[in-house]
This record gives structure tokens, C-alpha cells and sequence, in this order.
């Protein structure tokens, strides 16, 4: 009964995520909770919205992974609101990484702030492989990761940089693309 509660709360979090993507999601600055909750969202929306070349996945009842390389600033929040749920028929899993050399299999990953100064090699560690870098660091996108969460006026957005996912051999669903800003190389 409590997951199919839980179920239902993410389900209807997502619809109406879905529906103000368009117009992007209000958030206050100073509730950081509130904040990561709402990113959480995201990732799991990404899972929606993103094709995987079949090679990223061991076989066809892999789970599609989102991991979290870092200080982790979701604590349980990422993973109640992925538990129990299938993105294109499979299981969402998450892991946490402390180094990139850890990243096994890992579809979704969430470069905590946390590793900024890192962000170069772990990038380079990551080329090639087929998986959707996400962060909220300054310059994440222009620096080569794939999406940044930018936070404006109380709001979160994305930047998107298409290079880096074409690489990485991603495909984003021009739905998504419509409420996204795209930059090439000039994430600000």
C-alpha cells in the first residue's frame, strides 16, 4: 500500500513536472530540499526522455542506472522517488560513486559540485561511453558535461549541450529539447 502511495506521488510529481518543463520548474533558493527533490525529478524524467545505444545495456532486462559520483546532495530523496519505478521497460537503479574509476555501468550520472575541480578527468574518463552527465557546477556544459541545471529567478532550467551528448552516441527527445537552452561550449 505505502509504494503504491509513493507510486502515485511520483507519477503524479512527474505529470506535473511534464507539464511546466515548457515554462520551467519554480523553486525557492533558499530551500535546498525542495531544490534536489525537484532535480531528482529530472533525473528520473531523463530516463523518459533519452535513447541508449543497446550496447549501453548488459541485456535486455538491464536496469538503466543513475548514479550520483560525489557528495551525494539528494540523500533519499533520488532514490524513493526512482523506487519501484521502469523507465522504457526497465528497472531504475541508483548507485553513489566516490571516484569515476568506480563507474561500472552507469547510464544517468550526476557529477556532484563536489568534484568541479575533477571535472576535467572525469569527463575524459567518461568519453566515448554511453552516459548522460548531468550537474549543477558553473560551466558544467560549456566544460563538456552534457546538462546543467541552472538555477534563475527561483527557477530551474536546463542547458543542454547537444555536442556531448551526440558523442557520447545519445539521442534527446525533441520534447524535451523544446524547453531547453542549447550551448556549444559557451555555458555561462
Amino acid at each position: 500500500m505505502v509504494s503504491s502511495i509513493c507510486g502515485f506521488r511520483v507519477r503524479a510529481l512527474l505529470a506535473g513536472i511534464l507539464c511546466g518543463l515548457a515554462a520551467a520548474v519554480s523553486v525557492r533558493a533558499q530551500s535546498g530540499a525542495k531544490e534536489y527533490q525537484v532535480k531528482a525529478v529530472y533525473l528520473y524524467n531523463f530516463a523518459e526522455f533519452v535513447e541508449w545505444p543497446p550496447t549501453a545495456f548488459s541485456g535486455q532486462n538491464a536496469p538503466l542506472i543513475i548514479g550520483v559520483l560525489g557528495d551525494d546532495p539528494f540523500g533519499s530523496v533520488l532514490d524513493e522517488t526512482v523506487h519501484g519505478e521502469q523507465a522504457n521497460g526497465r528497472d531504475l537503479v541508483v548507485r553513489r560513486y566516490r571516484v569515476v574509476d568506480e563507474i561500472a555501468a552507469c547510464h544517468i550520472l550526476f557529477v556532484s559540485r563536489s568534484e568541479t575541480d575533477r571535472l576535467a578527468p572525469i569527463l575524459r574518463a567518461l568519453r566515448g561511453r554511453s552516459i548522460l552527465t548531468i550537474s549543477d557546477a558553473a560551466d558544467f556544459a560549456r566544460r563538456g558535461g552534457m546538462v546543467r541545471f541552472v538555477t534563475e529567478n527561483h527557477r530551474i532550467r536546463l542547458r543542454v549541450n547537444l555536442d556531448a551528448v551526440k558523442a557520447a552516441n545519445l539521442t534527446i527527445s525533441s520534447k524535451l529539447l523544446r524547453t531547453v537552452e542549447l550551448v556549444n561550449g559557451s555555458d555561462q
